[in-house]
């Protein structure tokens, strides 16, 4: 009898440690899938803000919180298709990252174009909108959006996992991926369009050393959003154009159907880089890695902005942002009325 319970303890004990194993396993390939999907990670955390920036400040969480939810939801959908996909036809999943390094490249270039030709679709329509309807479109939008970098970012987190880990070893490191990341993007979101909120309360502290630093916090968030901005086009041309290089690479060698010299030259290069400068070799490659990824991302988006705005679609686009003009109702352009109306 104590033989037969020494056994089992025993038993206990490796499946203990196995699963201990397991845990360490998915941990570690989340680290690195999270890390490898960094890029995208910082350009849907700059992207989401403008979605709720001219709302009430009390509708600012609520509608975080209802985009957070269906960024969650988008997560899940995608990582049912990816297994599946990858489990059926591996080599669809490099197309499909590279369709969405088309989209981040387009919408990158896009952005630049506007503010080279002062054509931004900032002008279209004001985001100020009161009403219920008008939030629920806003959020609709940014999960469809999100739905684009949520793919990305699954997607490039299923391809830095071993190919032979089991399947439930990838069902449960995707899913700590999207429940970190989701968690981690609408957090600092959060933040950012409180941060305001919370200068001012700070400001009106009786300390002049706190009205001196909330107030600073106040001035300082344009600034902040203008520069979270900014990373956030650089970034979607970064990883727009790495996945596309690493894309037409791996699609040679996988099906014979690419091309590898652009991901070459660009490979050469950084080996060169790092072996030639010692301590910082690491870093500064990565660097040379990161700005011809850039370049490449800004070319083909640059060419896609053209093309959409010489075609007859395109150029009704381009017209509506140049020329017209919204006609806002009295109400919309009165203040809000104190500290529940809309931001500015």
């Amino acid at each position: 009898m104590s033989g037969g319970l020494a056994a089992l303890l025993d038993d206990i004990a490796a499946m203990a440690r196995l699963a201990a194993a397991s845990v360490d396993d998915v941990s570690a390939m989340a680290g690195r899938a999270s890390m490898k999907a960094a890029g995208v990670v910082v350009d849907d955390a700059a992207v989401t803000p403008r979605y709720v920036t001219g709302f009430t400040p009390d509708r600012e969480l609520p509608m975080i919180k209802k985009i957070a939810k269906g960024s969650i939801v988008n997560k899940l959908i995608i990582l049912v298709v990816a297994l599946a996909l990858s489990s059926f036809i591996p080599w669809i999943l490099t197309p499909l990252l590279m369709l969405g390094g088309l989209y981040l490249s387009y919408e990158g270039a896009e952005k630049i174009w506007e503010k080279l030709s002062g054509h931004s679709k900032a002008k279209e329509a004001p985001v100020s909108v009161k009403g219920e309807s008008h939030e629920d479109t806003m959020v609709k939008g940014a999960i469809r959006t999100d739905f684009i970098l949520s793919a990305e970012i699954m997607v490039i987190s299923l391809s830095t996992i071993d190919p032979d880990a089991s399947i439930w070893m990838k069902t449960a490191t995707m899913l700590v991926v999207a429940v970190l990341i989701t968690v981690g993007v609408y957090g600092v979101v959060a933040l950012i369009v409180k941060m305001d909120d919370i200068g001012l309360r700070i400001a009106r502290g009786e300390s002049k050393g706190s009205q001196a630093f909330g107030n600073g916090l106040v001035n300082a968030m344009p600034k902040v959003l203008a520069v979270l901005s900014t990373v956030g086009v650089i970034a979607m041309l970064w990883v727009g154009g790495h996945i596309l290089l690493k894309g037409l690479y791996d699609l040679e060698h996988s099906v014979g159907f690419g091309w590898t010299a652009p991901y070459d030259f660009v490979h050469h290069l950084e080996v060169m880089v790092r072996d030639a400068t010692g301590a910082v070799g690491g870093f500064l490659g990565w660097l040379v890695n990161t700005f011809f990824s850039f370049l490449f991302g800004l070319v083909i988006g640059g060419i896609i902005v053209a093309i959409m705005h010489v075609l007859p679609f395109g150029k009704k686009h381009g017209d509506e942002g140049q020329g017209a003009t919204v006609q806002q109702k009295p109400e919309d352009t009165e203040p809000g009325g104190g500290p529940g109306g809309p931001r500015a």
